[in-house]
């Protein structure tokens, strides 16, 4: 099993009928723990209630505590998520808040020097202090892992060409992936042509994009790998992507073949879309049958 840091943005995301925990990072690393793995966060909450509340949920989830920070001014972070009637989920994300204010501490150091992995993404540079914190971490990881996870308005293609440049690991999904190409010179429309351009570009030497319903593709050691997806009825497709990821990280860390990680990875992201929130149960049991029934 291997050891990773996740950074970045803990909150809670907030839908018309009801709130759920959630993030990026925090549903990455509870995705990462529930397979065996020993997980940390760095983030920053409120204090009060609704920031004891996500801590609550990391322990009880088996992700270690110490790198969560608690500000005595912002307050615990808010997402207002609006779906539609495909289960797509859109984003207001609520600023100021405590992840935005996340700081530069020996223990935030010391966790990302014994990690095997960090894993960061491109939300938590849309303010300074967090985005300084991110880039001396960087400096000290061994492997590094970005989730690009693109949020309106808040990147800019500095930003982007920064943290890409850093990585070992890019994570897109297929829109992100043709906008940054974009960005960065590419004028193809080909998945397969723009994962070479920017592993070319960045020195990345793996990259995967995911592809909603459509699978995903993995470059890895100059070879790619594909799955063409797992049907399911959608409920909501919050956080099958950061499942996807943990799934995909912790069988290539862990030396699992490429393709049974990418064709695991897919269907526990079909899974997740499949039920309410970004952090259902997921059973092996759950996986065997939906890529049985694929394969049959």
């Amino acid at each position: 099993m291997i050891k990773a840091t996740c950074f970045g943005e803990i909150l809670w995301d907030v839908f018309p009928t009801h709130k759920k925990i959630g993030g990026a990072p925090l549903n990455v690393a509870i995705r990462l723990a529930s397979m065996g793995n020993e997980v940390a966060i760095i983030s920053r909450v409120g204090k009060g209630k609704k920031g004891k509340k996500l801590i609550d949920f990391l322990k009880e989830n088996k992700v270690a505590i110490n790198g969560v920070q608690v500000d005595d001014y912002y307050k615990t972070g808010k997402v207002k998520v609006t779906l539609d009637d495909k289960g797509s989920a859109s984003y207001d994300i609520m600023q100021p808040r405590a992840w935005d204010n996340i700081q530069l501490t020996n223990e935030a150091i010391a966790l990302v020097k014994n990690a095997d992995i960090f894993i960061y993404g491109s939300l938590a540079s849309r303010n300074e202090t967090s985005e300084n914190t991110l880039n001396e971490l960087l400096k000290v990881a061994k492997y590094k892992i970005f989730d690009v996870n693109l949020r309106q308005p808040y990147y800019t293609a500095a930003v982007l060409e920064n943290l890409m440049s850093q990585a070992d690991f890019i994570k897109f999904n297929d829109d992100e992936i043709y906008e940054v190409a974009t960005l960065l010179g590419s004028t193809d429309q080909s998945f397969d042509q723009n994962i070479l351009f920017i592993s070319e570009k960045t020195n990345a030497k793996c990259i995967c994009v995911t592809r909603g319903s459509q699978g995903a593709v993995l470059y890895i050691d100059n070879n790619f790998y594909y799955n063409s997806g797992y049907h399911v009825e959608v409920v909501d497709t919050v956080g099958a992507g950061d499942s996807f990821l943990a799934t995909i990280t912790s069988k290539l860390m862990n030396n699992d073949d490429p393709q049974e990680a990418i064709d695991h990875a897919c269907a526990i992201g079909a899974l997740v879309a499949s039920r309410e929130g970004a952090n259902p149960v997921i059973s092996a049991e759950d996986i065997a049958n939906l890529i049985g029934k694929t394969i049959a």
